[in-house]
């Protein structure tokens, strides 16, 4: 591998930035595709760049024929992230479940006294308030958002900023009711139907989940039903 491929993918892995590396088995001839771009010495078709970004969005390498030439794609994706809005009891199980299933976790709640280590060890914490915290994370295609606060003071700007990202998930606690109340007051901040139906609310598969870590089981499973489905 040539040097300048090498680190180019260490940039890539710093900036979170997914790529997946292109490699003829038979010259030896590389290149890295990216969502948006393309760099290196092997030509590639574009169905052959179609299938690396559609290896990059399953997650998943393999070998490819271009024309009889053999390829290997190899992914190179970020960690999947979830990001979830309110320290509150949901949250700690939710947190086992999604470090157990691979993601990297983040708290956002500006109430100190509910972010803490003791209760979530491990795990990266922010105190911004929610809208600048998504902002500073950079929302995208590997993430999903939770919010849990039921408040809408700290939940509606984490949704304001999720509803415009990539994020391949967007989930909100609370009853049918107080989302009709959140939908009229996104449509009233400019949201369109389309951006709105983007939330799964209530959040969470319907399995009758009472306890915190019955809910946050429900929210777990439909987490990644969205992953692997749509």
């Amino acid at each position: 591998m040539r040097p300048d491929t090498i680190n180019n993918l260490l940039a890539a892995r710093e900036a979170k930035r997914p790529v997946a590396l292109v490699s003829n088995l038979d010259s030896g001839e590389q290149s890295l595709v990216y969502r948006d771009a393309v760099d290196g010495d092997l030509s590639l078709d574009h169905a052959i760049i179609d299938k690396a970004r559609n290896a990059l969005r399953d997650d998943k390498s393999g070998r490819v024929d271009a024309d009889g030439t053999p390829l290997f794609v190899q992914v190179f994706n970020p960690p999947k992230r979830m990001v979830i809005v309110g320290a509150v009891h949901i949250a700690q199980p939710l947190v086992t479940l999604a470090q157990t299933s691979g993601y990297e976790v983040v708290i956002v709640d500006p109430r100190g006294a509910f972010a803490t280590r003791d209760r979530f060890p491990g795990v990266t914490l922010s105190e911004d308030w929610p809208d600048s915290a998504l902002e500073e994370l950079k929302i995208d295609n590997r993430t999903a958002v939770v919010t849990l606060t039921h408040d809408p003071k700290l939940d509606d700007p984490a949704l304001h900023v999720a509803l415009r990202s990539e994020a391949f998930y967007v989930g909100a606690l609370g009853s049918r009711k107080t989302h009709g109340r959140r939908v009229e007051r996104l449509t009233e901040e400019g949201y369109s139907e389309d951006e709105i139906g983007k939330i799964h609310a209530p959040v969470g598969l319907a399995i009758n989940a009472k306890s915190p870590a019955e809910i946050a089981i429900s929210i777990m499973a439909q987490i990644t039903q969205v992953l692997r489905t749509e």
